[in-house]
């Protein structure tokens, strides 16, 4: 077993180095069929060490990036081979591929970069920790009560854009020593300033129902997903009234893990398809596009497993309600949103039509999913997080600003990097 375990392996390894160099090759064609960047230009950047597997993490952020880049003009510093051909074909942000440390070095030499913006907790951002004179910003890529939330890794960050109280009030839990009045920013979520997008339906009087489900998970402790515990049942229900329309969104991982899950699935896709050839004007929603936004405001009410989707439908102030897991292992936080949310049972969801009615009518409810929405992101206002993030950003210009006048007569190059060599070697 152990022969045929590190065959395999050795296989996964040979196709992905086969697989990236393809894409350093498509990556670095495509630039040199464009337009070189221009010399001293971006001010902002976004480091994004990972593959195409993680692009989610990216591709929230294009629309409030895009905006700030108006502003101050934003760069993406793409390390990854598969990650800078996801970027390029996207086109929503400029890219400079720069896979070794030395192709790094060489870009921000041409720029006056003053604040590098992370996504994730990627290893290989210690690589670009190196480089002083700028500021480094943690903006994560998204906002729930998981333990990703409150990593001591935190403190490598000279800043963090946190989204609200609840952030900060995760990170007084965890965090020992750690300024959070002078190294985190409340900014909310800009992304929600953006939930829109054509809708793929004409609106009509029928109540509008997401169900956005997540995978199965490959632990007891992460058994979030609801398709075959919940999913069939809530969907049929919707199906049967005729006085709704479905978006059914789920996790593209459904059924990597469990087969049973998977088939739960394809059934609910089959049954959303044989309503629209049985009514065409029901317009039921199977949606595994990558782009999320105009799903969160679209819906009149939102049923989802605990996930990001949770927070994100939260962002939009939108009536919402959260599938409760049936194995009881599965790990709840009670700290925040998921002691006071609307929860939906397995038991509960052939009844699921009484239960959005309660949701969308009940007073008691929504001014309780208005608190904790505040709670999370402060104000939710069309425009409001936008404000604060570009706020943000122009007060670490401003702060950028004073240390460089402070540092004018400093003649002190930034130090050689006397490790470049086992750096470059790392990063493959």
């Amino acid at each position: 077993m152990g022969l045929i375990s590190d065959a395999k392996k050795a296989v996964a390894l040979v196709r992905k180095a086969v697989t990236s160099r393809s894409a350093a090759i498509d990556v670095r064609r495509t630039i040199s069929a464009g337009p070189a960047h221009p010399l001293h230009h971006y001010r902002v950047a976004v480091y994004f060490a990972d593959g195409v597997v993680n692009m989610y993490q990216m591709r929230q952020w294009y629309k409030p990036l895009a905006d700030l880049s108006a502003e101050w003009p934003v760069v993406v510093l793409s390390r990854a081979a598969t990650g800078a051909q996801a970027l390029l074909a996207d086109a929503a942000l400029p890219v400079a591929f720069v896979p070794a440390v030395r192709d790094l070095e060489r870009f921000i030499a041409t720029q006056d970069i003053r604040v590098v913006l992370y996504v994730n907790q990627n290893t290989r951002n210690f690589q670009m920790f190196r480089y002083g004179r700028r500021w480094h910003v943690f903006i994560n890529h998204g906002e729930s009560d998981k333990m990703y939330m409150t990593t001591n890794q935190y403190k490598a960050y000279d800043f963090a854009f946190i989204a609200g109280t609840a952030a900060r009030e995760r990170l007084e839990r965890v965090m020992w020593d750690y300024d959070l009045d002078r190294r985190t920013m409340q900014i909310g979520r800009p992304q929600a300033d953006h939930y829109s997008g054509a809708l793929p339906y004409t609106p009509d009087e029928r109540t509008v129902v997401l169900y956005a489900p997540t995978w199965e998970g490959d632990r007891p402790s992460a058994h979030y997903g609801s398709i075959l515990t919940h999913g069939e049942a809530l969907v049929g229900a919707f199906l049967m009234s005729r006085r709704h329309r479905v978006i059914y969104r789920p996790h593209p991982r459904s059924g990597v893990v469990n087969a049973e899950y998977g088939a739960a699935n394809q059934r609910i896709i089959s049954a959303l398809s044989a309503a629209n050839d049985a009514d065409p004007t029901a317009h039921h929603v199977f949606d595994d596009r990558p782009e999320l936004g105009w799903q969160l405001a679209a819906a009149d009410v939102a049923i989802v497993d605990i996930s990001a989707m949770v927070y994100d439908r939260l962002a939009a102030d939108r009536p919402l309600m959260i599938t409760r897991p049936l194995d009881e292992a599965a790990h709840i936080d009670v700290h925040g949103y998921l002691a006071a949310c609307e929860w939906l049972t397995a038991q509960a969801s052939p009844n699921v039509v009484a239960e959005t009615e309660r949701v969308l009518a009940d007073g008691e409810t929504i001014a309780r999913l208005q608190h904790w929405s505040e709670h999370y992101f402060g104000d939710t206002a069309p425009g409001a997080a936008t404000a604060r993030f570009h706020d943000a950003v122009g007060d670490l210009m401003s702060k950028w600003e004073l240390w460089h006048l402070r540092t004018a007569d400093d003649d002190t190059a930034e130090d050689d990097d006397t490790e470049e060599a086992e750096l470059d070697e790392d990063a493959g």
